[in-house]
């Protein structure tokens, strides 16, 4: 009894060592073609990137107060503008809606101009964090 067990693993075990050494996963070669300047602006690009610093740009604040206000504020500054980014930041006591993160001043002067139509205490400034 015990040689029939002996002989059923041992017969079990050749099988699967014969399949897995006569199988083959999934093989293949991918050519890429790109032309080689791709890969240098990608390389400047990450060089510009490593010494960029986010607290470094300007935001501009639209609102500062209440948290059911502030939501408010904010889905009005995204119904009207839809090209910059918004948060809501909570500094006690209050909420604060930060919109867009520019590289200079005169970036945030441009934007300042065209959200200051609709909302009157905007300003910019720069986050310490």
């Amino acid at each position: 009894m015990k040689t029939l067990n002996l002989n059923t693993i041992f017969l079990s075990l050749t099988i699967i060592v014969l399949s897995i050494s006569f199988s083959y996963g999934q093989q293949g070669k991918i050519d890429l073609n790109q032309d080689d300047k791709i890969t240098t602006l990608v390389n400047l690009r990450k060089e510009m990137n490593k010494n960029e610093n986010p607290s470094d740009r300007y935001k501009i604040q639209i609102y500062s107060g209440n948290r059911a206000t502030a939501e408010a504020s904010q889905s009005d500054f995204k119904s009207k503008f839809d090209k910059w980014s918004t948060i809501m930041v909570f500094e006690t006591p209050n909420y604060k809606i930060w919109a867009g993160s520019f590289r200079n001043r005169l970036e945030a002067d441009r934007a300042l101009k065209e959200i200051k139509q609709n909302f009157s205490g905007a300003f910019i400034f720069k986050p310490k964090k």
